[in-house]
């Protein structure tokens, strides 16, 4: 049966990472602009404060993973209270170690972080489905995974770039599972989470071509049909048809950018009789018809 978390990383199309080991000793702070793509960070050693804005600040010490979606401004800090140095993501030079506070010694902390490269059109759909802040706390698996990522991007080793784009998409799934089996926003993960909205998200996606109706999910999800759009709406954000439109949506979007299919097998596939009624809703849902988003690609 089709895997609805491995589909979304696939439409992302991660395809790269950088990293960079960042240090800190004694009494520092440290303010980042927004970057506005996803980032992330693992703590190595010892502990030290993050304050994402619009979201309270945290703790993170050591094995603790961190995701920022969108990452807005955050300012990362020693435990006590001192001016921040303001520094442009855009302008960190990618594979050097950034070393905050007092220079020399030993740091207080250390962690390597990094951001997320994507060949996707729409790495808004990664934003769709993951709170402001991931935060997943001692987790051996994301620790072993960056630690390759920053080895692939410092090392530059023949095969490198096909080994980071595999590695980034390790990094996401394992992100974006621990985010699912946590506090995770209304949204796909969160429908994943909960067993009997698995099941109906995963024959949608499995048969998209598949004409459904509430009442088929419902019956998928053995519950009542008002029960299961009450709860397939409190959890995944939307209504079902509208989530199954919006999906439907998505896989023409890559069809049309990459396979060369003419609208009307595109249609097709997502589970359009008519190229016209399948026109009609690509329109209204993308802003333009498939023929000519199709060109602009």
């Amino acid at each position: 049966m089709s895997d609805p978390l491995s589909e979304v990383v696939r439409l992302l199309h991660p395809r790269a990472a950088f990293a960079n080991i960042i240090s800190g000793k004694g009494n520092w702070a440290v303010r980042y602009s927004e970057f506005g793509l996803p980032s992330f960070c693992i703590v190595l050693k010892g502990s030290c404060l993050l304050t994402v804005d619009r979201h309270e600040q945290i703790t993170i010490s050591a094995g603790d993973f961190i995701l920022l979606p969108t990452t807005p401004a955050f300012t990362i800090s020693s435990f006590a209270p001192v001016p921040p140095v303001y520094l442009d993501p855009n302008k960190v030079v990618r594979g050097s170690e950034l070393r905050y506070g007092e220079q020399e010694g030993s740091p207080d902390m250390r962690s390597l972080g990094g951001s997320f490269l994507f060949d996707c059109s729409d790495p808004g759909l990664l934003v769709s489905l993951l709170p402001k802040v991931v935060h997943v706390q001692n987790s051996v698996r994301l620790s072993q995974l960056v630690q390759m990522v920053s080895e692939e991007s410092t090392g530059q080793k023949p095969g490198s770039e096909f080994m980071l784009s595999r590695l980034v998409e390790l990094l996401l799934v394992e992100a974006m599972r621990s985010a699912a089996a946590g506090n995770a926003p209304p949204g796909l993960l969160r429908g994943l989470g909960d067993e009997r909205m698995a099941r109906a998200l995963k024959q949608m996606h499995a048969r998209i071509d598949h004409s459904w109706t509430v009442d088929q999910l419902a019956k998928i999800s053995a519950l009542s049909r008002s029960a299961f759009y009450e709860r397939f709406t409190r959890m995944v954000g939307v209504a079902p048809m509208e989530y199954l439109l919006a999906w439907r949506m998505e896989i023409a979007k890559d069809l049309l950018r990459d396979n060369g299919l003419a609208v009307s097998e595109v249609a097709e596939r997502v589970g359009y009789g008519s190229t016209s009624t399948f026109s009609v809703a690509f329109s209204r849902h993308v802003g333009q018809p498939p023929s000519r988003y199709a060109r602009s690609e």
